[in-house]
């Protein structure tokens, strides 16, 4: 029997020696391969900084690290998420603010982070962290429009968005002109993987600046930021070649240059892989179109080219008399792998104990339904139609 995963990362030959050309050379890390990623990454992008890290929570964490986000203030964050999206702004001291998604869609809207404000009427709101989920994109436009009229950033949590677009202003996703800055995931499950790794992109010249010193614990080599002297200095009045100085504490976050050179030839194929998963998805959304009305696709943002991370459908399990773990069980019975994206973070113990009881009916109303079938790019148009005909079997008993 064939086994199908919810998701399974893909490599290539060229991805292959890639690897094996980093491990013969002379550097495994802090060498040429992670400029050579931060150069792909700007140019699928088109903004001006990439700064490469070592997982998308890192990612994170360094760009409300970076923009000095910390205690006073408060972020505002969808609660249909990875926990990493809320976890970075609790990293640095600051206050979570969650706000509900769109039902059919699970994305955060204006409306919401205007409501989800309300609810903060006396904390300092200093930036929003849109998720672009499932491949499909956030409305940065509207959110930014909110965030301009509180004074606070927008921040793009991207992790499952690399290589999608927005119609409305033509840029990629990470693009970050109405942004600060934008993260990304690297992780197998992604459309891009490096095993373990992430990226934030920025078109501001300090803010990543001062990343890529939080990324490698603080310290900087560069003579203008030498504080001491005395140590810093020859005689001769060049910097001592050994020297370095940390200017404030930071993090091990770096990417190695066996990450990144794997994860360059992987971009080499993005725009592949995008339409890959696109015929995938119009597949899926053929063979369950007019259904049962207790199955149903997720709804589609109009203004986004989106570049499919997760292949999410919607089951009324009450209607159909069966419950959520009985359908994931049987799937697996039959080789099929499935998973739950997410469980909305606001009820994680650790939240519900900073913040109490939330009533963020979008939100429960999108995790109640929601199942992720199996997408990855070496699925076949037969494997699509195999997981079709199996669920709506298992559907159909009830």
């Amino acid at each position: 029997m064939k086994t199908l995963p919810y998701t399974r990362h893909s490599l290539n030959e060229d991805d292959i020696a890639a690897v094996v050309e980093v491990l013969r050379g002379n550097w495994l890390t802090t060498g040429p391969a992670v400029g050579r990623f931060e150069s792909a990454l700007v140019e699928v992008t088109g903004a001006r900084h990439a700064v490469a890290c070592s997982s998308g929570t890192a990612a994170l964490h360094l760009a409300t690290l970076g923009t000095e986000i910390g205690p006073g203030d408060a972020v505002v964050v969808p609660t249909l998420t990875f926990l990493a999206t809320a976890n970075c702004v609790r990293y640095v001291g600051a206050e979570v603010v969650f706000a509900d998604v769109d039902p059919e869609t699970g994305l955060m809207r204006a409306e919401d982070v205007r409501d989800a404000i309300a609810r903060a009427e006396h904390k300092n709101i200093a930036a929003i962290l849109p998720v672009h989920l499932n491949g499909q994109t956030a409305d940065i436009e509207a959110i930014a429009s909110v965030a301009q009229d509180h004074n606070a950033l927008v921040l793009e949590d991207a992790c499952h968005a690399i290589g999608g677009h927005h119609l409305s202003t033509g840029d990629a996703v990470g693009a970050c002109r109405l942004t600060t800055a934008a993260t990304f995931s690297f992780h197998p499950a992604k459309t891009v993987a490096m095993g373990e790794g992430g990226a934030v992109t920025t078109n501001d010249d300090q803010l990543a600046r001062r990343m890529r010193q939080l990324r490698n614990h603080g310290m900087s080599r560069d003579a203008a930021d030498f504080a001491n002297a005395e140590l810093a200095f020859a005689q001769s009045g060049g910097a001592n070649p050994w020297y370095y100085e940390m200017t404030e504490p930071g993090y091990n976050y770096r990417a190695s240059d066996i990450h990144c050179a794997l994860g360059v030839s992987q971009l080499k194929r993005l725009d592949a892989r995008v339409a890959k998963r696109a015929a995938l998805v119009a597949r899926y959304d053929a063979a369950l179109a007019d259904r049962s009305p207790a199955l149903r696709t997720l709804a589609r943002i109009p203004d986004c080219v989106p570049a499919w991370h997760l292949y999410v459908v919607r089951i009324d399990f009450d209607a159909l008399g069966t419950e959520r773990s009985e359908v994931v069980e049987r799937l697996s019975a039959h080789g099929i792998g499935t998973q739950v994206h997410y469980l909305p973070v606001h009820l994680q113990p650790y939240y519900r104990a900073r913040y109490g009881a939330l009533d963020l009916p979008g939100a429960q109303e999108y995790y109640t339904h929601c199942l992720s079938l199996p997408l990855f790019d070496s699925m076949s148009e037969q494997d699509v139609d195999n997981v079709v005909v199996q669920l709506e079997d298992i559907l159909a008993d009830g």
